[in-house]
């Protein structure tokens, strides 16, 4: 196992209520025959990460119930409702202490980006001062790793639907981009025109 399999947690933000898609929870849409929350945590799974923290907020009790994670931690987000920040911040508390000197964020309604570009997110990592995000022609995008060292400065900002989205801007000097654009497509899963990406 390489070095940075062990010390790279895997963190899929799974708690949106899909709003416009008339309620439904996003992780439980089906892809493929399964909920679209395995896959995620499949994608993670193929990448690398060993160690996998899901935050589930709408629907926790059915997804807990519907879908196969194996030995993933599962993460409760009560505010989920209040948007991604209160996800992403549950999720960085459930990995504080664990030993984990990295977190490998992913959404779960981006089904078009496989492991091949969590993978390469994954072997940029080079301690716990990393900043690395794939893009897409250039433009970040998902997954995005964070060292340990900005896990506070992250929790600190994420707010709303931002994530960390204002950090980034902020350290954007720090952030490594990995191309990813020939290998995953960054849609997401928001309205219900979107459903046509589902298999």
């Amino acid at each position: 196992m390489k070095q940075n399999e062990q010390q790279v947690a895997g963190l899929v933000l799974a708690a949106g209520g899909g709003r416009r898609l008339g309620g439904r929870p996003k992780a439980l849409l089906r892809h493929r025959g399964r909920p679209l929350v395995e896959h995620a945590v499949a994608v993670l799974r193929a990448a690398g990460c060993t160690r996998i923290h899901v935050v589930l907020g709408a629907g926790a009790d059915a997804v807990r119930e519907d879908a196969e994670l194996g030995d993933c931690v599962l993460v409760d987000n009560p505010e989920w409702e209040r948007g991604m920040g209160t996800s992403l911040r549950a999720g960085l508390a459930s990995l504080t202490g664990t030993g984990a000197r990295a977190a490998l964020v992913s959404l779960v309604d981006q089904p078009g980006i496989g492991s091949p570009a969590a993978a390469r997110v994954l072997a940029a990592y080079d301690g716990e001062s990393s900043l690395v995000s794939a893009a897409y022609a250039g433009v970040r995008g998902h997954p995005v790793l964070f060292g340990a060292a900005h896990w506070a400065g992250i929790v600190r900002a994420a707010t709303g639907d931002q994530g960390a989205r204002g950090y980034l801007k902020e350290h954007a000097d720090a952030v490594r981009l990995v191309e990813c654009g020939d290998v995953a497509e960054p849609y997401d899963i928001d309205t219900e025109a979107d459903l046509v990406h589902l298999e």
